[in-house]
């Protein structure tokens, strides 16, 4: 911490939410924003800041898909395991996923140029399977769909 001048950035972040922990949420989005992604030492430094149990904050931060306890990778494909995605296919779209990019779901390439991983459940119900690629939340997914964009990055080089 003593020199990273990213603690500096975090640390008015805090202070803009008045050390607030109810602000948990924010200080995480606004950590990971600045970080890249929420490591031990991190968490337990926002811990501390706003006074709540490790625990509280190691749970919130591993409970939501869009926050990461280890680096991601360059490109991101998160599948969607709620209820509804699951009953459409959810588990088939991860299969074909890790078949295609040679990754298991939680994983990163050791090149750090893909990331794949699993949600809870997105909130995209009404476009069921749903999977986010690189932040964007894309409806109506089959394994081609799948297999397709990934050997795009890949093709690409990621």
């Amino acid at each position: 911490m003593g020199g990273d001048s990213r603690y500096k950035l975090l640390e008015t972040a805090i202070k803009r939410h008045q050390s607030r922990s109810d602000a948990l949420i924010e200080v995480l989005h606004a950590a990971q924003e600045i970080f890249g992604y929420l490591d031990t030492d991190l968490l337990v430094h926002i811990s501390k800041s706003l006074k709540l149990p490790l625990s509280k904050v190691y749970g919130v931060a591993t409970f939501y898909h869009f926050f990461s306890v280890s680096p991601r990778g360059a490109h991101t494909c998160v599948i969607c395991m709620g209820t509804a995605c699951y009953t459409k296919g959810a588990r088939k779209l991860a299969a074909a996923a890790e078949k295609v990019s040679g990754l298991k779901v939680g994983e990163t390439a050791s090149d750090g140029s893909l990331s794949l991983m699993t949600a809870r459940c997105i909130g995209a119900c009404g476009i069921a399977p749903a999977i986010v690629l690189d932040g964007k939340v894309v409806g109506g997914q089959s394994e081609e769909m799948v297999t397709e964009q990934l050997k795009g990055w890949i093709e690409d080089g990621f």
